[in-house]
């Protein structure tokens, strides 16, 4: 089967929507940021936390895990009955960037259940942020694009994490868990930022 010009355009992400690649850009640094930590979380908690072992490591994830499952669907089904795009936007840089502030809490914590409790707050921003993000994708994905760009996604997102969490292995062995989790927060808050060119195209649209 031949493959036409436009289609080969296509593969080589030439005409991929603009505001695709800012959510795509900025995901990549955000959730990029977080795979910096994730592989070094059990090291961190059982060094840096009074008491801490291998259940207090998975019962903590299974904290993040469950709040993120409870919350995401009543906030994804309250997103989708309010009209328009302006909701999905705010919530999407709001959630993104508490995310980011929160990281810096593992900087104080030292007890078990002010563990517990952050990982709670984490993953109840995080269940309002992903289904804002995904809602936007959605809408926005390029027609006849949709393997395409969710392709793109899951590349950029994965080498992203592979580079980043490299990064993170190197500055934690030479700097430290403090530098490591101050460079997440930062570049987290950085991923929210990169979120603001979005803006103007979503409310260009709406006028």
């Amino acid at each position: 089967m031949k493959i036409s010009s436009h289609k080969k355009h296509n593969l080589f992400l030439f005409k991929i929507n603009p505001l695709i690649r800012l959510l795509i850009f900025s995901d990549m640094i955000i959730v990029g940021a977080m795979g910096m930590f994730s592989p070094l979380y059990a090291l961190f908690v059982t060094e840096y936390i009074e008491g801490a072992n291998e259940f207090t490591i998975g019962l903590s994830i299974s904290i993040y895990l469950v709040a993120r499952s409870i919350f995401q669907i009543p906030l994804a089904t309250l997103l989708d009955r309010i009209k328009g795009e302006k909701d999905d936007y705010y919530i999407m840089v709001l959630g993104s960037v508490i995310v980011g502030i929160l990281h810096f809490a593992y900087l104080g914590i030292s007890t078990i259940w002010e563990l517990y409790t952050l990982q709670m707050l984490l993953g109840v921003f995080s269940a309002i942020t992903y289904p804002a993000y995904m809602a936007l994708f959605t809408r926005h994905i390029d027609k006849d694009m949709e393997g395409t760009e969710w392709g793109v996604y899951y590349t950029f997102i994965d080498l992203g994490s592979a580079a980043l969490a490299t990064l993170g292995g190197y500055i934690a062995n030479e700097y430290g868990y403090n530098a490591l989790i101050i460079v997440v927060s930062l570049l987290c808050i950085l991923g929210s930022i990169a979120l603001i060119p979005v803006k103007s195209k979503i409310f260009k649209e709406i006028q």
